[in-house]
């Protein structure tokens, strides 16, 4: 009698290797299985290569503007608990203060990664467009293949796209919080010199005291602030925060990973085995102190869904005049958030005197320029 589990891998293997597909994504993160679920919608048939398995637990938390939310709502993926933000303070060095509030909708709403690649995973089993290949696989024949496998991504090399970038000598450090205060859904960032901290609210009740920890720090530091004790790591971070949410106790264990900028100087192109097309960190990478990678990686995925979708039946999915249209989509929207993201950066971790006098000034001008405070909201929801 063949070995029932045996029977199984055959026949998984054999569906696999004569599956027909249109598409192949390498890289089952979060903005590779957005962009499979999005194709699949369009009936376009998908094959989604997966990551390696983590060897620890994603701690990672998002700032999802409504852009990002309409498109998980369509997806009906959508975490069940969102927090939703309707206040954000930022603090410079001495006197700088910056504070937005909400309007007719929130300015935010903070996801834990794992709960949403929860989400998309288990609409993904429910979408036949797609199938689903573990790590490792050799990628099937298809018309394009999209890689989203990450700022560090091996094929993207082996297509020869260039991949300029740049290190910070800076790591974010990440963990849950519990904090004596109520967070009041409000997001919080301290911008020191060499430093920028944020909570994020978690959870969707009223009263939460629960937030996610997003820490940049100087590379010199990162060893010394993770080997302390727990006891010890709460108290040098209340002293960055001034202790404004009360007495802080750690929830989670701690994950760190460096901080670089850089952007792909080629979107797309030709290899021997097909036509290729980069999205989310494969093609870019930006500092956290925006709180847009994610957007903008979602962003991608509309755009590659919508031109892929949409193209005349005369056009191949490999159709080079296609892929640069989306590459001339994208492109202008990552250099912008690139260009904000690292001018921040440069500015507050510059020690000068000079700086920090010009930093908290320009902070103090925002503050009071409500066009502009107003402006800067709407940009940031990724609404046009």
């Amino acid at each position: 009698m063949v070995n029932c589990k045996f029977q199984a891998l055959y026949c998984a293997a054999f569906y696999n290797a004569n599956v027909k597909t249109d598409i192949c994504i390498r890289g089952a993160g979060l903005v590779g299985q957005a962009l499979a679920l999005l194709l699949a919608r369009a009936r376009i048939r998908v094959s989604l290569i997966q990551a390696p398995a983590a060897k620890t637990p994603d701690l990672r938390s998002f700032a999802l503007n409504a852009a990002s939310r309409k498109v998980l709502m369509d997806l009906r993926v959508w975490p069940e608990y969102a927090c939703n933000v309707q206040h954000m303070q930022v603090f410079g060095d001495t006197v700088g203060e910056l504070r937005f509030d909400a309007s007719d909708q929130p300015l935010a709403w903070i996801v834990d990664a794992s709960e949403l690649q929860e989400r998309l995973a288990a609409a993904i089993g429910f979408a036949p467009e797609i199938t689903l290949l573990p790590f490792g696989t050799e990628p099937p024949a298809a018309e394009l293949t999209v890689i989203c496998e990450g700022r560090s991504s091996q094929t993207r090399g082996a297509v020869g796209a260039s991949f300029e970038q740049f290190s910070y000598a800076q790591s974010a450090i990440a963990a849950h919080l519990i904090c004596d205060e109520p967070h009041q859904h409000t997001a919080w960032q301290w911008m020191q010199t060499g430093q920028v901290c944020a909570f994020l609210p978690r959870g969707s009740s009223q009263i939460g005291n629960s937030v996610a920890l997003v820490w940049s720090v100087p590379e010199a530091q990162v060893a010394t602030l993770t080997a302390m004790a727990p006891d010890e790591f709460v108290h040098e971070l209340g002293l960055t925060t001034r202790e404004r949410l009360g007495k802080l106790r750690l929830d989670s264990p701690l994950a760190t990973w460096p901080l670089t900028v850089g952007q792909a100087s080629q979107w797309c192109g030709q290899a021997s085995w097909g036509a290729w097309v980069l999205a989310g960190d494969a093609a870019h990478a930006n500092h956290p102190l925006a709180g847009q990678g994610l957007n903008l990686g979602l962003g991608d995925a509309v755009e590659l869904a919508n031109v892929l979708a949409q193209k005349p039946y005369f056009r191949s999915f490999s159709d080079m005049k296609l892929l640069r249209t989306y590459e001339r989509g994208r492109k202008g929207d990552a250099a912008a958030l690139r260009f904000a993201t690292d001018g921040l950066q440069r500015v507050f971790s510059n020690n000068d005197s000079r700086w920090l006098n010009l930093r908290n000034l320009g902070m103090q001008g925002v503050q009071a320029a409500a066009p502009l405070k107003a402006w800067v909201v709407q940009r940031a929801s990724g609404l046009r």
